[in-house]
């Protein structure tokens, strides 16, 4: 019999991927290489879209604003276009994983993510997917906040000890952990397949 009633899992490099082709749009928009992520996910642009203090759209808004400002003669309209355009992809084989498990557990999706979370699950197929998401940017909080872990909790109606937690960050995994929930970094599928049959999760799919 499992010892856990519900998975908590990350979205952004653990469920969802983000196509590589940054260089390519940016080599295409006359801009250097690494310049749009490195604006978008500077702190004082990434933070307050991750909590709720803009919007997605402001966000984006303001990524460009600072393109603009340091490259006037880059394309940087083409640029934020096509970089806005993909909802990211899917891992199969992880998203296989979870709905072996969705009867048994309750799934809960914690994800520091924009106002476009919702947009995004959608294009994604995943609107039904999960029994509960908890977005940063809705709650007004992020990970590592102590407060996002303890709503992923309540939207699982489980306490910390019967609740499994899978991370790509170190940081959110040491969050999680101080908290009494069993947590795991993500080094891929087979670390989510781990912490499910040490918790005695059975039955999950190998992939084929």
């Amino acid at each position: 019999m499992p010892d856990c009633s519900a998975l908590l899992i990350d979205f952004d490099g653990v469920l969802r991927h983000w196509p590589q082709d940054d260089a390519v749009i940016e080599r295409d928009s006359r801009l250097p290489h690494g310049a749009i992520r490195a604006a978008a996910f500077a702190a004082p642009r990434l933070v307050p879209a991750i909590t709720g203090r803009v919007d997605d759209s402001a966000w984006r808004e303001g990524i460009a604003a600072d393109l603009i400002a340091r490259f006037p003669d880059a394309d940087v309209a083409q640029a934020m276009r096509r970089w806005s355009q993909p909802p990211g992809r899917i891992d199969e084989e992880v998203r296989s994983i979870l709905d072996s498990v969705r009867t048994r557990l309750r799934v809960v999706l914690v994800t520091n993510a924009t106002s476009r979370l919702p947009q995004d699950l959608a294009a994604l197929g995943l609107t039904p997917f999960f029994h509960g998401v908890a977005n940063s940017s809705a709650l007004g909080t992020a990970k590592p906040d102590a407060a996002i872990f303890h709503a992923a909790l309540a939207l699982a109606g489980v306490a910390a000890h019967e609740a499994l937690f899978v991370d790509d960050s170190s940081r959110n995994v040491a969050a999680a952990g101080a908290l009494g929930i069993h947590a795991r970094r993500f080094e891929g599928p087979a670390t989510l397949r781990a912490l499910l049959h040490e918790h005695g999760v059975t039955g999950v799919p190998r992939w084929r």
